[in-house]
C-alpha cells in the first residue's frame, strides 16, 4: 500500500466531494448538455446519457480515483507506477488539460464579461448590453482583442490565486462555498425559466420521448454524442480525477464517491437543461443553437424580459461563472500537481506557489493566444481543418487525447492488469459488490463506448458523416 500523498490532502470528505463535483460541473453542463440534448431530440438523449453515466461514468470515475489514491501522484506518474509501459496514458492525461486550459480560460473570461454586462444593464451603465442585438453584441466583444484578453487575464489570475493557496486553504475552502452556491443559483434561475410564458414546451421537449429518433443511425449518433458529453462533463481522461484522487485519505470510501460524483454532475446537467431550454422555447428560439446558446440565445431571452431581464441575466451568469471557475481550478491543478511531481522527481524542488505561478503563466499565454484569435475572426493561421483555435485545442483534448487515454486505461485495468485496483477499491468500503461491477464494465462496456465516442468526436470535428 502506498503512503499518503505528501503534496496535501483534503481536510474532509465533504470538501473532497465538493471540489470534485465542482470540477465536473462546468461549462460542459451549462451549454454542452442543453444544446446536445436539443440536437439529440430531448428525452432520447437524456435516457441514453443516464445509462452511460451508470455503465461508464461511475466506472471510469472509480478507476481514476483509485489510480490516484493508490499512487499518491499526479496523472503522469500515477499510470507509470502501475506499469512503465503505461506511462503514455499518464502523458495523455497531462497533455489534455494543457490544451483545455487555453480555451477554458477564454470562455471563463467571457462569463465575467456577460456578468458585468448584465450588471451594467441593471445599473443603466455604459458597460451594459443596452438593448443591442445579442448576436452583434457578442461578435463585437470577441472581435475586440483588447477587451476579450483583459477578461481572460482576470479569470486566469483568479484561478492562480485559488490554487496557490493549497489543497485545503485554496481549492477545498473555495469549493465548499462555490459548489453549493452553484446549485442554489441553478434553482433560482430554474424558478424563473419554467414560469415564462411558453416555457412548458421546453419542459415537454426534455421529458417526452420522440420515438421517431429510434433508428439505428440515429441511436448510434446519440450514443456517441451523449458519451462524449458525459465523458467531458465528468472531467474524465484529463488527469483531474486522478489528481484529486491522489489527495484522498485512505479512510475514505472510493466507490461511494465514484457514485456520488456522477450523480451530482448528472443532476447539475439536468438542472442546466431546465434552466436554459424552457427559456429558449419561451422566446421562440431553436434549442439546437449550439454553444452560442450561452452567450447569444439566452442573452436574447434576458433582453426581452424588460426590467427583470438584467436581474435574471446576472443570476444566470453568476451561475455560469461559478461553474467555469470551479472547473478551471481543477484543470490547472491537474497541470500543477504533475508539474510538482516532475520537479520533485528530477530536481528535488516542490514549491507549490512558484510552480503554480509558472503553470499559471503558461495558462495565461495560451488563453491570451486563443482570445486574440477572436473565434477565427482575425485571420490567424488554422490547423487540422478547424475554423478557430478554440476548436483546435478542443479537438486535441476532448476530441482525441481524452477518449484515447480512457480507452487504453480501460484495456490496462480490464485486461492487462486485471485486479490491480481491487484492494484500493475495497479499502474501507461498504460497497462489496462494486469490484465485480467494475471488473465487468471496465472490460466489456467502457472500451467499445470509448471507441464510439472517439469516432463520433472525430466525425463531428471534421464534418464527416460516419453516424449520419
Amino acid at each position: 500500500m502506498k503512503k499518503e500523498n505528501t503534496k496535501g490532502q483534503w481536510g474532509s470528505t465533504f470538501g473532497f466531494l465538493m471540489a470534485t463535483v465542482g470540477a465536473a460541473i462546468g461549462l460542459g453542463n451549462l451549454w454542452g448538455f442543453p444544446y446536445k440534448m436539443g440536437k439529440g431530440g430531448g428525452f432520447i438523449f437524456l435516457l441514453i446519457y443516464l445509462i452511460l453515466v451508470f455503465l461508464v461514468g461511475v466506472v471510469v470515475t472509480l478507476q481514476e480515483l483509485a489510480v490516484g489514491r493508490k499512487s499518491g501522484k499526479g496523472v503522469l506518474y500515477a499510470y507509470g507506477s502501475v506499469d512503465r509501459r503505461a506511462s503514455f496514458i499518464g502523458l495523455l492525461g497531462w497533455l489534455a488539460p494543457l490544451f483545455i486550459i487555453g480555451f477554458y480560460s477564454m470562455l471563463g473570461g467571457y462569463t465575467i464579461k456577460y456578468l458585468v454586462a448584465n450588471l451594467g444593464d441593471l445599473l443603466h451603465a455604459p458597460l451594459g448590453v443596452n438593448g443591442a442585438d445579442s448576436e452583434a453584441y457578442f461578435a463585437s466583444f470577441y472581435q475586440d482583442q483588447v477587451e476579450s484578453t483583459v477578461y481572460t487575464v482576470i479569470f486566469v489570475l483568479l484561478i492562480i490565486f485559488i490554487i496557490a493557496m493549497g489543497i485545503r486553504g485554496g481549492i477545498e475552502r473555495f469549493s465548499t462555498v462555490a459548489t453549493p452556491a452553484l446549485f442554489i443559483m441553478m434553482l433560482i434561475v430554474i424558478a424563473r425559466a419554467v414560469t415564462l410564458p411558453g416555457a412548458m414546451e421546453g419542459v415537454k421537449f426534455m421529458l417526452v420521448p420522440d420515438w421517431k429518433l429510434f433508428t439505428p443511425k440515429g441511436i448510434i449518433n446519440t450514443i456517441s454524442s451523449a458519451g462524449g458529453q458525459m465523458f467531458f462533463s465528468l472531467s474524465l481522461g484529463m488527469g483531474i480525477t486522478v489528481t484529486y484522487g491522489s489527495y484522498v485519505s485512505k479512510k475514505d470510501d472510493l466507490p461511494r464517491s465514484a457514485i456520488l460524483i456522477p450523480l451530482a454532475d448528472t443532476l447539475a446537467a439536468l438542472l442546466a437543461g431546465f434552466a436554459t431550454i424552457p427559456a429558449v422555447f419561451a422566446a421562440g428560439l431553436d434549442p439546437r443553437q449550439g454553444p452560442g446558446m450561452l452567450f447569444v440565445t439566452l442573452q436574447t431571452v434576458f433582453s426581452s424580459m424588460g426590467a427583470a431581464g438584467p436581474l435574471f441575466g446576472m443570476a444566470f451568469y453568476i451561475l455560469v461563472f461559478i461553474a467555469a471557475i470551479t472547473s478551471a481550478v481543477s484543470v490547472l491543478e491537474a497541470i500543477v500537481s504533475t508539474s510538482l511531481d516532475i520537479c520533485e522527481h528530477r530536481f528535488h524542488y516542490s514549491n507549490r506557489v512558484v510552480i503554480t505561478l509558472l503553470c499559471g503563466l503558461f495558462a495565461l499565454v495560451e488563453g491570451v493566444f486563443v482570445s486574440l484569435d477572436g473565434l477565427g475572426s482575425h485571420g490567424f493561421p488554422q490547423i487540422f481543418n478547424q475554423s478557430t483555435w478554440l476548436d483546435t485545442f478542443d479537438l486535441l483534448s476532448e476530441g482525441t487525447i481524452m477518449p484515447i487515454g480512457a480507452l487504453f486505461a480501460a484495456i490496462l485495468f480490464g485486461w492487462i492488469k486485471r485486479g490491480y485496483l481491487d484492494d484500493e477499491i475495497s479499502l474501507n468500503s461498504k460497497h462489496t459488490g462494486m469490484r465485480k461491477y467494475f471488473d465487468f464494465c471496465i472490460r466489456w462496456i467502457v472500451p467499445p463506448v470509448m471507441v464510439m465516442v472517439l469516432l463520433g468526436q472525430i466525425s463531428a470535428f471534421f464534418g464527416l458523416k460516419w453516424f449520419a
